[in-house]
């Protein structure tokens, strides 16, 4: 059995992978009350809603691992239009986790963008006595149909190849889609379409084989920028249900989200495609494998 403790975790869609290749989960920490409801709901109750500035690393239960997937709004180039990317102090929280508990291996999840922030860089890749292993850009239309990259970062006590994922038949558009969407039609679309605002709408038609774009966490306010070819809708788009939002980053029907739709769609916006967590928990068990033989 390989045991982690999930930090920063939202409502778990890093985890779903992790579970489904075979990794038990210790504990989980997240600050979101409603992320935390969701998550108790679907996963367990080895879930703490707490800020982890406060925990107290010893007083947390031995695992074999540690997963930080801190929060990137921070980290990503699209801050910079509200002048917000700074980084954050949230990686010096997960270096404390290291340096104290000094887990057999760890991952960290994160844009791409964070490269360029060296200092966060450094401390999460040149801890001691660790083989650090980089894979960037992690890209999730391997496996989905969503424009998504991001930043994994490795870490093991002992050598070991880990293997980038392989490419493999990505599911299609047309496949998430629900038959009867349950969706709403702000008339911002309409605007958008006509020009009324600085950008078009990024519209994806599943005949074509298109990808849908990022799954952003603030969807439910901004759903005119992102839409989806659906002949029996006003126009012809029409915005992406709660549903296939959770669909687009690999979380199964059976996941059911507790809260509002709101809270929903920033819950899936926020997560980690599921197909990396079961991508790097895979590994990670060859890893554990390979060091038994």
């Amino acid at each position: 059995m390989i045991t982690v403790n999930s930090y920063f975790c939202g409502a778990g869609l890093f985890d779903i992978g992790l579970l489904k290749a075979g990794l038990t989960i210790n504990q989980a920490f997240e600050l979101d009350s409603s992320a935390v409801k969701t998550y108790r709901h679907n996963i367990g109750d080895h879930i703490k809603q707490c800020d982890i500035a406060q925990e107290l690393v010893m007083e947390q239960d031995s695992c074999d691992g540690m997963i930080f997937t801190y929060p990137c709004t921070k980290y990503s180039p699209i801050a910079d239009i509200h002048d917000t990317r700074h980084g954050d102090e949230l990686f010096l929280h997960a270096l404390r986790h290291l340096a104290i508990a000094r887990p057999e291996f760890y991952a960290v999840e994160n844009v791409p963008g964070m490269r360029a922030f060296p200092v966060v860089m450094e401390a999460m890749s040149q801890m001691p006595d660790y083989y650090v292993q980089i894979f960037c850009p992690v890209k999730a239309e391997i496996w989905l149909p969503q424009r998504r990259h991001r930043l994994i970062i490795i870490g093991t006590k002992r050598p070991f190849n880990f293997r980038p994922p392989e490419n493999t038949r990505p599911v299609k558009l047309a496949e998430i889609l629900e038959e009867n969407p349950r969706v709403t039609l702000p008339k911002a679309i309409k605007a958008r379409m006509s020009g009324a605002y600085r950008d078009l709408p990024i519209i994806s038609d599943p005949l074509n084989d298109d990808i849908a774009p990022t799954c952003v966490a603030h969807y439910s306010k901004d759903k005119s920028t992102r839409l989806v070819r659906d002949k029996r809708f006003p126009l012809g788009v029409r915005p992406y249900s709660v549903r296939e939002w959770a669909r687009l980053q690999g979380v199964p029907d059976s996941f059911y989200f507790p809260v509002s739709d709101t809270d929903a769609y920033k819950q899936v916006g926020n997560g980690v495609p599921t197909y990396i967590g079961e991508w790097f928990g895979r590994e990670i068990t060859r890893y554990r494998n390979h060091c038994a033989a």
